[in-house]
């Protein structure tokens, strides 16, 4: 480490003077920073001639939950391979059909109860991304696993603006028992940042975007930026001088004092610096209004916060609870003035079957609209950004009636990139969801994850 505050102060000094152009530049650029364009994109290929190189554009992972299982005679196709015809709750996502998978046989056996006995709501939600058995309390003493789409963004999230989004559309709960001496913890959180460490998700689309994009309208958002960058710059500046005027007079243990407080001010300046490395994209769209008294304009609202996170780059890790496991939520908008767990409990009465069926579909038509906008966005390289993605969408639970973990509704759309056979519906015959998500990892560009949770290899129909 430097000691001289000084000489530090000369080399900050310099480096601001060198970058003030630059600055300046990505401060216009800013303005103009709305989706990446085909024609600017970053992300080129290297193997052919600088005059004939094709666009890459990143692969985007998204991890999307919905509760309480489905009823499996109405989710799952018929004929397996590329001639399946969508079920009956399938049916919305037809405009996309040629960009799923319907991924049969997987299941989550750190669900399933065990010695534990009642809880398989709050398990189904702990483990669905961690692959780890959680540990059964409603204490502060929480313990489940680190969740796959943290793994991948402690490789690759130092690539974007943020690592990774964690979104909601229900309550942010980490204490509480909320199903048989678990915690509200494993149910209201699908991403764990380690074991004891759950990864709170935003509920608020208004926040989401303010996060992503800035406060204020378009235009303001522009000028809160550059205003921000000049008060950060002036403060280390002024830090810098101020310790070097006052270094001189200080004994041995205050300078030991005094440059550790420098090293984390230099810490500051490095991330200000690497922030500048990612121009902020500023979408021509207004901030939403807050959460919306409809649950299905809320659904929307989040859904668009992600498709604007993938489409400027923001991050290409993601994860979205569309309601907690166990929810009991009614379904009013559709007729439905029952809770839908507790519908879930129909003990083969096929009228509470029914109304089952009507809460699935409704589910999966807002997952449609989701996907045919993905579908409708074009990215860097002049194709989808569903293409681009690998999208799950899925459930813990499997028949929620019997509170089941084998044969999860499982949806994969999209085709990252190109490397994911699509357009079909396969039977992986229990296998472990987790060996699903490392074969994502893999697609992602992460290196050296041999397993995760109860994985026991790849998944090789997905390759």
């Amino acid at each position: 480490m430097n000691k001289n505050p000084m000489s530090n102060r000369n080399l900050a000094a310099e480096r601001h003077a060198s970058l003030s152009r630059r600055t300046f530049l990505r401060g216009i650029g800013a303005c103009m920073a709305l989706p990446a364009f085909e024609s600017l994109s970053p992300f080129r290929s290297f193997s052919a001639p600088a005059a004939a190189a094709a666009r890459v554009a990143p692969t985007r992972m998204a991890f999307l939950y919905v509760p309480n299982g489905t009823i499996p005679s109405a989710w799952f196709p018929e004929n397996e391979g590329k001639d399946f015809a969508l079920s009956r709750t399938l049916q919305p996502l037809e405009k996309v059909r040629h960009e799923l998978q319907v991924v049969g046989g997987l299941e989550d056996i750190s669900a399933d109860a065990g010695p534990d006995g009642g809880g398989d709501h709050a398990r189904a939600g702990g483990t669905f991304l961690t692959g780890v058995r959680i540990k059964k309390t409603a204490g502060s003493d929480i313990y489940a696993g680190t969740s796959i789409d943290q793994i991948v963004a402690r490789q690759i999230g130092h690539l974007t603006r943020f690592p990774s989004l964690e979104l909601t559309c229900d309550s942010v709960r980490k204490a509480g028992n909320c199903d048989s001496g678990y915690s509200c913890a494993y149910e209201y959180n699908l991403a764990w940042r380690s074991p004891t460490q759950p990864v709170s998700p935003e509920p608020n689309p208004r926040l989401v975007f303010e996060r992503l994009f800035g406060v204020g309208s378009q235009a303001e958002r522009v000028e809160n930026l550059k205003r921000r960058q000049r008060e950060e710059q002036s403060i280390l500046d002024f830090v810098m001088a101020d310790a070097a005027a006052i270094e001189k007079k200080m004994n041995g243990r205050d300078r030991q004092k005094l440059d550790q407080y420098l090293t984390a001010v230099r810490e500051i300046e490095q991330r200000i610096e690497k922030a500048e490395k990612f121009p902020l994209a500023n979408p021509s769209v207004d901030s939403p209004a807050g959460i919306p008294p409809s649950y299905e304009e809320h659904i929307a609202l989040m859904f668009d916060m992600m498709t604007l996170a993938f489409q400027t780059d923001s991050t290409r890790i993601a994860s979205m609870l569309l309601a907690g496991e166990g929810s009991n939520r009614t379904f009013t908008e559709i007729g439905l003035t029952e809770g839908h767990h507790n519908l879930t409990h129909h003990r083969n009465q096929q009228e509470q079957i029914d109304k089952v069926k009507e809460i699935d579909l409704w589910y999966v038509k807002q997952l449609g609209k989701f996907l045919t906008k993905m579908e409708q966005t074009k990215d860097v390289d002049g194709r989808s950004l569903l293409h681009n993605s690998m999208i799950v969408y899925g459930s813990g639970n499997a028949d929620g009636n019997r509170h089941t973990h084998t044969n999860l509704p499982i949806l994969l759309a999209g085709s990252g990139g190109g490397t994911l056979q699509s357009g079909r519906f396969v039977k992986a015959r229990n296998v472990p969801l987790t060996n699903l998500f490392l074969s994502m990892a893999d697609r992602m560009g992460a290196k050296g994850i041999e397993r995760h949770g109860d994985s026991t290899g790849r998944l090789e129909l997905v390759a």
